[in-house]
């Protein structure tokens, strides 16, 4: 079965990850036109990607070394909001950040919340998630 083509928001929405209007925010890296500078842009990027369901986006921002090889997400899952709790590094001159955030979501068991500690590393001159740690 081939993969759906995620969902867009029109260009002036809020984008999803709560910074903005999408199309000055997230949407030119989902759309490929402009890579996240920061490791905390491109986690908003990330969050974004999962609020619409681009599979594709998740797996190229990905790092290599732990991307897997697909991504299925629950269809059922409503990313809600994003709240970014402390960010280390990960700016445009590191070779690596953190970034600690809460998403909260709905799902078929009601609201739940992701609490996560986030590493990032340059790759081929991009950022890229390399992993996380779930926090309670």
């Amino acid at each position: 079965m081939p993969d759906q083509a995620p969902l867009r928001p029109s260009p002036n929405a809020p984008c999803p990850c709560g910074g903005g209007e999408y199309a000055a925010c997230c949407g030119p890296a989902l759309d490929g036109a402009t890579p996240p500078p920061t490791a905390a842009a491109l986690m908003r990027s990330r969050y974004t990607a999962f609020a619409l369901s681009d599979t594709r986006y998740l797996l190229e921002s990905w790092a290599a070394a732990t991307r897997p090889r697909e991504l299925s997400l629950d269809p059922g899952t409503d990313w809600r909001r994003l709240v970014v709790i402390d960010v280390v590094d990960g700016g445009a001159d590191d070779p690596t950040g953190i970034v600690e955030f809460r998403a909260v979501f709905r799902d078929a068991d009601g609201r739940g919340e992701l609490h996560e500690r986030s590493r990032f590393v340059r790759e081929d001159g991009r950022w890229r998630y390399l992993d996380g740690a779930h926090r309670d």
